[in-house]
């Protein structure tokens, strides 16, 4: 792990509210990916600044054991024309406590890292939370993730 700031940031995508209890976030979470690839929303985001796909976690009721949304998009430089059926999202810039899963993307090694994350102390901020699949993600077999946490600035 190791501590960052993010600039602040637009992501365009599509949504869902989930909740982790009783796996309820493994079968939506799949299923906005699965809408998000077999609708080719990727090619749909206007104003991309890159083809990185955001998993960002949002809007948290509580903390990660209660409901929260998850937006599947890509950063934009601008949401002046958000296509319908998309949402759009401002982040601010903050501190972030930077992970990466790495390994085969198919053995649940995302959601392996996110179990370890749960159980350290830190001291999160629950306001957004975001993997990256980019360029390091292209070989499932051998894919690196990178995960942001955000915490209070203190931590950097």
């Amino acid at each position: 792990m190791k501590n960052v700031n993010i600039e602040s940031f637009q992501v365009i995508g599509i949504k869902v509210r989930t909740t982790n209890e009783n796996g309820q976030a493994g079968k939506d979470i799949v299923a906005l990916w699965n809408t998000f690839m077999s609708e080719g929303v990727l090619n749909k985001i206007p104003a991309k600044l890159s083809t990185a796909i955001y998993s960002i976690y949002t809007n948290y009721e509580s903390d990660y054991t209660k409901p929260y949304d998850t937006l599947l998009g890509c950063k934009v430089s601008s949401l002046d024309n958000i296509p319908e059926g998309m949402v759009g999202q401002s982040f601010a810039s903050g501190a972030y406590a930077n992970f990466t899963a790495q390994g085969d993307l198919s053995k649940g090694i995302v959601y392996a890292k996110w179990v370890e994350i749960w159980k350290t102390d830190l001291d999160r901020l629950y306001i957004a939370d975001f993997e990256i699949y980019d360029e390091k993600t292209q070989n499932p077999l051998d894919a690196a993730v990178s995960i942001y946490v955000g915490v209070k600035n203190e931590y950097l």
